[in-house]
């Protein structure tokens, strides 16, 4: 049972509260999935270290072509951001589509990746655009990739009663480079994606440069499209490209049944749809960029 609740001034206080507690202190930002999780029992805390306060974890930076993004920025400010909308489109447009907007007012950039839900938003959408996640514990500072901080279905290599992410560093868009996200729901009141796919394209004279896909819930954590994005890399981003690699997006991707998002069948039947939309939506993206600096 929770007995005390403290707003950290900055990040080494809050590591030393949490060895204080020893295990049963817990780092808390938005709270809309952790209070939910403590009432059903899935975690216990005697004390909530709350970080919200901290300097610059609820900040937005561009800093020598890349985003640092504090892992309290809620999910309204990053769908808002201006730096976040020019140089991270995908991340912006996943970022709007999370829950309620009361939710997005409190959830958290960071917290979405510590959840560790295979299908969190803004998680998706940063995997695809080659974010790395810097993670604070009492053994130093250390940054890891997206793939790194799945341990299982619904769990997180990021301990929180041990450890904190403070902020999350993405590579800021350039010329000819674009992301796209597309999403499938049942209905705005059901906040789980039955289907959410990301995409980071680069542009050069027409031909798909580089290419990120990343999808989920077909796996723990979002899952890289690798076949996908091996088709696409040299080959002229044309329409009828992209819906090859929508199809191949398959051969890496093994969605469950579910009674809430939706059959396996159902899920692989759309999943190539929701991959040419975000590869599309990536490729104007980036087609724009390049006319800005035109």
């Amino acid at each position: 049972m929770v007995q005390n609740y403290v707003m950290a001034k900055e990040a080494g206080e809050a590591l030393r509260l949490l060895a204080g507690y020893e295990g049963r202190g817990r780092i808390i930002a938005g709270g809309t999935d952790l209070v939910l999780d403590l009432q059903s029992g899935k975690y216990q805390a005697d004390c909530l270290v709350d970080i919200t306060g901290i300097p610059g974890l609820a900040e937005t930076k561009l800093c020598e072509g890349v985003l640092e993004v504090g892992a309290a920025v809620t999910h309204n400010q990053a769908a808002e951001s201006p730096l976040i909308r020019q140089y991270a489109y995908a991340l912006a447009k996943a970022s709007h589509s999370v829950g309620s907007n009361q939710i997005r007012n409190c959830s958290t950039i960071g917290g979405n990746i510590v959840n560790g839900q295979p299908a969190a938003d803004s998680a998706v959408a940063l995997a695809a655009l080659g974010a790395s996640v810097e993670v604070m514990s009492e053994y130093g500072t250390e940054l890891l990739s997206m793939d790194r901080l799945y341990a299982g279905f619904g769990k997180s290599t990021v301990d929180s009663t041990k450890s904190l992410v403070t902020k999350i560093l993405v590579p800021a868009a350039g010329p000819g480079e674009g992301s796209g996200y597309a999403r499938l729901e049942q209905r705005k009141a059901l906040a789980l994606p039955m289907v959410c796919v990301a995409a980071f394209l680069t542009i050069r004279d027409g031909v798909v440069e580089r290419c990120r896909i990343a999808m989920a819930p077909v796996g723990v954590g979002p899952v890289r499209a690798a076949e996908a994005e091996s088709f696409l890399t040299g080959k002229a981003a044309s329409e009828e490209t992209l819906k090859e690699a929508g199809r191949l997006a398959l051969k890496n991707a093994n969605p469950r049944d579910s009674l809430i998002r939706g059959s396996k069948h159902y899920r692989e039947e759309v999943l190539p749809v929701m991959v040419e939309r975000a590869l599309s939506e990536a490729l104007t993206d980036a087609e724009s960029r390049k006319r800005e600096v035109e």
